[in-house]
């Protein structure tokens, strides 16, 4: 499922403390707070990650959580984490549990920046669940234990979206209930 031009997609941000629709591409170059979502799938004590697809204009290439992005002008945020499941990776009807909001701001490159309000889900699956990668927007995905990842973030943090570092250095405990 290819995507349209980023000048054709409108996310919620806000301008003048009013919550307006503005291009996806001017949102991050203008450093903007705007909505985002986040969801994190667990199988069996473990976190499935992401790794960003080469052709992504920011932190191409980098692990991330399962799915990261932003909602359309208009869509509430159940309706994208699950939309986006499913055009991501392939994965559908998935029972997601909304665990908070967090806000953060992070350089991702390029002069470009995250200032995110994000509504967080997470979501059980099962280790055999199907998964029909999308090219353009992932490259491979894994599975990993949470003290795994905080250990390998801690090693080998470049290869990490500055977004994941932050939810597992301030808000593992609080959003990934893993017993």
């Amino acid at each position: 499922m290819t995507q349209p031009p980023l000048k054709d997609i409108m996310i919620p941000a806000w301008i003048d403390g009013v919550l307006t629709p503005v291009e996806k591409l001017s949102v991050h170059q203008r450093g903007l707070r705007h909505k985002a979502i986040s969801v994190f799938l667990l199988c069996d004590g473990e976190i499935m990650l992401q790794k960003r697809a080469l052709g992504k204009y920011h932190t191409p290439g980098l692990w991330a959580n399962a799915v990261c992005t932003h909602p359309l002008w208009d869509e509430q945020s159940m309706d994208t984490a699950k939309r986006r499941l499913t055009e991501e990776l392939g994965i559908k009807n998935v029972d997601l549990t909304f665990r908070r909001t967090l806000e953060y701001r992070a350089d991702v490159g390029e002069g470009l920046v995250e200032h995110e309000v994000v509504d967080l889900f997470t979501g059980a699956v099962a280790r055999d669940v199907t998964i029909d990668l999308n090219a353009e927007e992932v490259s491979d995905i894994r599975w990993i234990g949470l003290q795994d990842l905080t250990a390998e973030i801690a090693a080998s943090p470049d290869i990490f979206t500055p977004w994941l570092k932050i939810y597992m250095a301030d808000y593992s405990e609080s959003i990934i209930d893993l017993t």
